[in-house]
This record gives C-alpha cells, structure tokens and sequence, in this order.
C-alpha cells in the first residue's frame, strides 16, 4: 500500500457517531491504555514529530481523533485503564470506543498497544479478549521497546504472548523500529488479507 505521508492533515475529533468524518476511506483504529504511545506511533509512521497531539498527562485524550493519511484514516481512541480520570469521563470512554469499533463500517484493522517493559494489564487482558470476539482483525504492538535493552525482547514479549494469547510486535517511536513492518500490517487490514490477529497472517 504506497502512500503519500506529505498527503496527511488531521480531520476532527468526536464523541459521538454523528461527529464521525463522511468519507469513503479505509480507517484503522489505536486502542491501548493511557499514555501507552498510540498518538506516538501515529507521529512515527507518517514521519513528523507534532502530527498527532500528545500530552505528557496520561487520559486527556478524550475524544475519538480521525487522521487522514493519503488514502488511509488512523483513528486514536481514547486511551483506557487511567485512574485519576474522573469517573464519569472514564464511564462516557467505554460506550464511546464500543460504538466506534462495533458500528464504524470504514473499519479494516485495531492496533492494540502494549508497554513492553510490563506485564499486560487487565484492562489490556479485556480488551485484547473483546478484540477477540469482536471478530475483526487486529494487531498488538509492543511499544517503548527502546527502553528495554534488544536482548531481553524475546522474554517480554513472551510475557505479552502468554498473557494476551497473541503474539507482539515490538516497536519503538525513538528508532523507529517495527514501523515498516506495522504498515504492512495496515494494508494487510485495508487488502483483506489478514484475517486473525497472528503477526503476519
């Protein structure tokens, strides 16, 4: 899937279904906890530093943000598993993020992120498992994996294998490792030719 990086703007940002972008275009969503690297990633794969917004206080990304690639849309949803949210904020997240991924028809693929220096969370364990039966293709990406030291990748990424069931791919925004191989993961999703969550499949 070639496409035009220097072609990329951010659209909007919703709550709601009736704020989503009217287009025709393939979209693929992040999902993972607060402050895991999903805006990060998006920065690292179209190749600007300020693309996506980040923010150094985990859980205010509050909103669904959709950004046009070329012909492509990633979507960052908010992130998860963040206690000094508000609750009332953290209650509007859940039907917010169900929504999207059960209804948004211009969905092809998730990218679900996971801090390789940890074990997965139970809130990753949950929505790696509604991932599962969500029955759409998806993909865990491992991120921070520059601040895990190369030789010890294999035994994180175990712990992520066993814990989650699926394996992992790692990642890195600072080096930029794993960015190539999670883009053709996305036109695997966009193609059709990945069916399941396996790396590669």
């Amino acid at each position: 899937m070639k496409l035009n990086l220097h072609n990329s703007e951010f659209m909007l940002s919703a709550v709601h279904e009736s704020h989503y972008p009217a287009h025709e275009l393939p979209e693929v969503a992040l999902v993972g906890r607060s402050n895991v690297g999903k805006s990060s990633l998006i920065n690292t794969l179209v190749r600007r530093r300020k693309f996506a917004r980040t923010s150094s206080r985990p859980g205010m990304t509050q909103t669904l943000n959709f950004y046009r690639v070329d012909r492509l849309v990633l979507v960052d949803l908010p992130g998860y598993g963040f206690a000094q949210v508000p609750r009332k904020i953290r209650e509007n997240w859940g039907p917010m993020i169900e929504s999207y991924l059960t209804k948004r028809p211009n969905l092809k693929g998730i990218i679900q992120l996971v801090d390789i220096r940890h074990k997965p969370t139970e809130d990753d364990c949950l929505m790696c498992d509604w991932l599962k039966a969500l029955d759409k293709p998806f993909l865990v990406v491992a991120t921070k994996a520059d601040k895990v030291s190369r030789g010890q990748w294999a035994r994180h990424l175990k712990v992520i294998r066993e814990t989650l069931g699926v394996e992992a791919l790692p990642f890195s925004a600072e080096t930029g490792h794993g960015a190539e191989a999670i883009w053709q993961e996305i036109a695997n999703f966009v193609s059709g030719s990945r069916r399941s969550s396996g790396i590669g499949e």
